[in-house]
């Protein structure tokens, strides 16, 4: 249920290990594409594992569900305004589930949801099934990483909890089909807070980061050196600062963390608040540089993480709008991500460039690391470059002229 960026590669690996998959999605051009064998995905091995699996002839789609021995529900879980966490597709996936099972079918959610969702929500609409009471239910959180996602899939733990013993053993004989990673059983709501706790601690980490880096600004150090030095310590990994936090877990489940007590959750909410305010920090930064100069801001990067298309709560949107707000043409380029984000257009590299006031590298591309400088010096208006993820050999720029400003270390003339 659900054929986005992990339901459907868990379809296709698990039709290409022999068992027979009815893949779900409730959007007919998504069926449509998947059975023309088109996945919507940049991940290329992706699109690979669809062919094999359509191949097999184990693998088939439709836009609404049958009766099955087990169903995966990997629907989004997106946050509202207020973030409060949006679970209208798992209430609309599980419901038409509970209009198809049968006695003795497991029902597991993979989704990413606040501590509680099962119980509260997944067994009470489980509940209209006249079969209720002979049904396994059960909660396996995705643990992969966008760009490693076949990998990960393979080869991560994994950690199941069931509503009884029973249902936790049968989704681990699910899994173990194809999962190399050791499984780990639990109950229900402990499993829930396992996959809620992990992306906070990232998120946590990288606040902590970008903290170091406004205050090593301060000082005069360069906050990459320190990290650099500090993870030295066999028990220090500090992550890696930058313009804020994208992607549909780190930046959305702390959320739901927060919103299950505000008063018990202040270092998860302050970790927020400080991650959602680097693209402002960073904006006010740039425009710092170059104040007084009327040309139009080259925007490196609309993804949210390096080479990967995904621009989901990617900060470069955040940044882009900003600029605008404050009334500063913006060119924006990302040699991954197809067409507009939006109202975001996606400038050709060239015409980005050509006359830019400033160059605001806000994803860390191997296409924009290896950016000749001499070739950009010739198209820019001025030679500025915020380098927001601290990617850039700055040597090397600086050698043909250019000011290289980094998030977390002052620029050389201010040495």
């Amino acid at each position: 249920m659900g054929l986005g960026y992990v339901g459907l590669p868990t379809a296709c690996i698990l039709a290409n290990s022999g068992v027979d998959v009815l893949g779900v999605d409730a959007d007919p051009r998504v069926v449509e594409a998947l059975r023309a064998g088109t996945a919507g995905t940049a991940e290329a091995e992706v699109g690979s594992l669809l062919q094999l699996a359509l191949h097999s002839g184990r693998l088939r789609f439709a836009t609404s569900p049958e009766s099955c021995d087990a169903f995966i529900v990997a629907v989004p879980t997106p946050v509202h305004a207020d973030h409060t966490a949006d679970l209208r597709h798992v209430k609309d996936a599980v419901r038409s589930v509970a209009g198809v099972v049968e006695p003795g079918a497991l029902v597991v959610l993979e989704s990413t949801v606040p501590p509680g969702t099962v119980k509260s929500l997944v067994v009470p609409e489980l509940l209209a099934s006249q079969h209720w009471s002979k049904l396994l239910v059960a909660h396996c959180p995705e643990r992969v990483l966008p760009g490693a996602t076949l990998l990960e899939l393979v080869n991560n733990d994994r950690v199941i909890g069931g509503i009884d013993q029973r249902s936790a053993e049968r989704a681990a004989e699910l899994y173990s089909i194809f999962v190399r990673g050791e499984i780990h059983l639990t109950d229900l709501t402990t499993a829930e807070m396992v996959k809620v706790m992990e992306n906070t601690f990232r998120d946590v980490n990288i606040a902590l980061a970008n903290e170091f880096a406004k205050l090593a600004e301060r000082i005069g150090v360069d906050v990459w050196e320190a990290i650099r030095l500090a993870n030295n310590h066999p028990r220090v990994n500090i992550l890696r600062p930058g313009p804020g936090v994208g992607g549909h877990c780190v930046a959305v489940d702390p959320w739901f963390l927060v919103a299950i007590d505000p008063e018990r959750s202040t270092v998860v909410r302050s970790a927020r608040d400080v991650n959602d305010g680097m693209p402002r920090y960073v904006v006010e930064r740039l425009l710092e540089e170059i104040a007084g100069d009327s040309g139009h801001v080259a925007l490196l990067g609309l993804a949210y993480r390096a080479e990967l298309g995904d621009t989901r709560e990617s900060p470069s949107l955040e940044i882009h709008r900003l600029l605008n707000e404050r009334g500063v043409d913006v060119r924006a380029h990302d040699p991954l991500v197809a067409g507009k984000v939006g109202s975001v257009v996606n400038h050709p590299l060239a015409d980005a460039l050509s006359g830019a006031a400033a160059v605001l590298i806000a994803t860390d591309h191997r296409a924009f690391v290896n950016l000749e400088p001499s070739a950009v010096a010739d198209v820019v208006r001025s030679t500025t470059v915020f380098d927001a993820r601290g990617c850039l050999d700055r040597e090397r720029w600086e050698r043909e002229g250019f000011r290289v400003v980094t998030l977390g270390r002052v620029a050389a003339s201010d040495d």
